[in-house]
């Protein structure tokens, strides 16, 4: 797994780095202060993850983030930043995660595992985690095999939980609490008593009445809701201010 870091500022070069270095397995291959530099590099390699900064000299880092986000084979991007203002934009051309500066080391640590979540790496950082990387539920009378990258949101159904993913729904026999506690809570939410998200997989955050949301996701039409008791600790996951 292999990542670019485009940032103007040394200090936060080396700073990222530093936890990229010693809590991921993500191998840094190229750094860049100028974004023009970047889309020269991109055209002759690929590269897994970009990590970009907004404020930059010749071409901004969300202008950037824009034009990768129409290549064929996009690499995901994770905003690091000062500038709380841009967070939409970012979630509109699906960037992974958007990290406000100065960050805590929580923080990024839990971004990183996402990422290796996300490729499948084998370190032993994430072994943990991906104990149970997979969920065994009903569909008809058969059982079937899911890994949990597959599913998008859960929902409540009586004492069953339904599981959706990208082109199918299925049934698990257990009730939504028990779901959620063999879910690993740095990729799904319990965004609502009746439903838990895939984070990974939200592609729009729509504002709704008394100050919650409504969660798209990447190829459903379906929306789901953040209650109101839920909406502090969602905006902190995805650095909402």
């Amino acid at each position: 797994m292999k990542c670019i870091i485009v940032d103007d500022e040394y200090p936060s070069r080396e700073e990222l780095k530093y936890f990229i270095k010693n809590f991921s397995d993500i191998e840094i291959v190229q750094e860049f202060e100028d974004p023009l530099e970047v889309l020269k590099y991109l055209q002759e390699n690929s590269v897994d993850i970009i990590f970009l900064d907004i404020n930059m000299p010749n071409l901004d880092g969300m202008s950037l983030g824009k034009l990768i986000s129409k290549f064929n084979k996009k690499p995901e991007m994770v905003f690091i930043t000062a500038y709380d203002h841009y967070a939409v934009d970012a979630f509109d051309i699906q960037a992974f995660d958007y990290i406000m500066k100065p960050y805590s080391e929580e923080r990024i640590v839990n971004t990183l595992k996402r990422l290796e979540n996300r490729y499948g790496v084998k370190s032993d950082d994430v072994k943990e985690s991906h104990t149970h990387s997979k969920l065994t539920i009903c569909k008809g009378d058969k059982m079937q095999v899911l890994s949990l990258d597959e599913v998008y949101y859960c929902e409540a159904c009586e004492r069953e939980t339904k599981i959706f993913t990208e082109k199918d729904i299925y049934m698990s026999k257990l009730k939504i609490s028990d779901l959620e506690t063999k879910l690993p809570k740095d990729m799904f939410f319990r965004c609502h008593r009746s439903y838990i998200v895939n984070i990974d997989k939200i592609s729009e955050i729509i504002p709704w009445f008394n100050s919650t949301y409504n969660l798209k996701f990447k190829g459903l039409k379906d929306e789901v809701p953040v209650s109101r008791g839920k909406v502090k600790e969602f905006k902190e996951i995805m650095n909402i201010k």
